[in-house]
C-alpha cells in the first residue's frame, strides 16, 4: 500500500510585506513539486512564532525544508526573520533542511545562541542548498560540511537555453524598484532621472508597500511614471505581456524578470546581489557605481550569460530520489 509523506516547510512569504519572499516561494514549491511530487507539503509560518501545532507538524515529518530568503545570521535571537526558540529547537533537533537559504549582509562569527540553534536544527545526513559561497563558508566554517551552494531555487531554471531568449537591445519601455529599507536619495534620484532620459514609458512595481511612500518622498516629477500594483500576480502579468527593460535595486524583482525573459539590470544594495554577481554571473552593478556605469550599460547590448551550479543543483535533488 502506497503512503503519503507530509513535508514541512518554512515558508517565508507568509505575514511578510516583501513580495520578493512571494517569488521565492514560488519557485521553491515548483522545485519541491518536481522532485516530491507524490508528498503533501505543509506551510509553516517562518516570521511568526512557531506554535504547538507547527511543531507538531514538523516533528511527524521526515524534515523540515527552509525555503530560501535571507533567513540565517550571525545573531539569530535579535535578527528576527526566523522565530524560533532555542527550546523549541529541542523539539525539532536535526528535522530541518536548507533550501538556498543565504546569510543575512556580512556579518561577524556567530554568537553563541546562533551556534547552537543551527546545531539543534540542522539535519546532519541530508546535503543542504545555500544560495552563494558566503553563507556556505559561514557554515562551514560552524562544521557543517553537508553544505552546497546551488544559488537560489528563482534561478535554478535561468538555464543558457532560458537565458538565450532574453533580448539584449534596450527596449523603450522599463520597469524599476526601489528599495524602502535602503535608501540613497542622491542614487536613487540619479538613477530615475537617467531611466526618464533613457526608455519612452516607464513603470515602478511596488514590490513591498513602503516602498511607494518612497517614490513620493523623493524630490523628482514622478508625473510620467506608471505604477505597478504591489502584488506578484500583477507583476507577473506585467512581465508577460509587456516587453520591457528591468533596472532596479529590489533583488528579486530583477530575477522575476528574468524568468519572464526579459533583460536585467540589477543595482546591488547589498551582500545578496554582489554575491550572486560573483557566483553566477548575475547582471549586477553595485549602487556606488551608478554614475559611471548605468547609462552605459542600458545603451550596450547585454547577454544574460548567468552561470547556474546544475551539477550541485542536481547533486542536491538527487538526494530526495534514492
Amino acid at each position: 500500500m502506497k503512503s503519503i509523506r507530509s513535508i514541512s516547510v518554512f515558508d517565508t512569504s507568509i505575514a511578510t510585506q516583501n513580495i520578493g519572499d512571494e517569488i521565492i516561494m514560488d519557485s521553491v514549491y515548483n522545485e519541491l513539486y518536481d522532485i516530491l511530487k507524490d508528498d503533501m507539503f505543509l506551510r509553516i509560518p517562518s516570521h511568526e512564532v512557531i506554535g504547538i501545532a507547527s511543531l507538531s507538524l514538523i516533528r511527524k515529518s521526515p524534515f523540515a525544508i527552509v525555503g530560501g530568503s535571507n533567513i540565517l545570521s550571525s545573531a539569530m535571537n535579535n535578527y528576527k526573520q526566523w522565530r524560533i526558540s532555542l527550546s523549541q529547537s529541542f523539539f525539532i533537533k536535526n528535522k530541518v533542511l536548507l533550501l538556498g537559504v543565504g546569510w543575512r549582509n556580512y556579518q561577524t562569527k556567530p554568537n553563541l545562541f546562533t551556534k547552537l540553534l543551527l546545531k539543534q536544527l540542522l539535519n546532519k545526513e541530508y546535503l543542504h542548498s545555500v544560495r552563494d559561497s558566503y553563507t556556505e563558508a559561514k557554515l562551514k566554517e560552524q562544521g557543517f560540511k553537508n553544505v552546497i551552494n546551488t544559488s537560489c531555487p528563482t534561478m535554478w531554471r535561468l538555464t543558457p537555453e532560458h537565458c538565450s531568449k532574453i533580448p539584449q537591445k534596450k527596449s523603450d519601455t522599463v520597469v524599476f524598484t526601489l528599495t524602502d529599507y535602503s535608501k540613497d536619495l542622491e542614487s536613487d534620484i540619479f538613477l530615475i532621472k537617467t531611466l526618464l532620459e533613457s526608455y519612452q514609458n516607464i513603470y515602478y512595481w511596488v514590490q513591498s508597500r513602503k516602498d511607494l511612500i518612497y517614490l513620493n518622498e523623493l524630490n523628482i516629477d514622478i508625473s510620467q511614471i506608471k505604477i505597478i500594483s504591489p502584488s506578484l500576480r500583477a507583476y507577473t502579468n506585467f512581465l508577460e505581456t509587456t516587453v520591457c527593460d528591468y533596472v532596479g535595486t529590489r533583488l528579486h524583482g530583477g530575477v522575476r524578470a528574468l524568468q519572464k525573459e526579459r533583460r536585467t539590470i540589477i543595482i546591488g544594495v547589498d551582500n545578496r546581489a554582489i554575491e550572486k554577481k560573483k557566483d553566477f554571473n548575475l547582471m549586477v552593478i553595485e549602487r556606488r557605481d551608478l554614475k559611471d556605469n548605468l547609462k552605459r550599460l542600458i545603451d550596450s547590448e547585454l547577454k544574460m550569460d548567468i552561470k547556474i551550479p546544475i551539477a550541485n543543483i542536481n547533486k542536491w535533488k538527487a538526494q530526495f530520489l534514492k
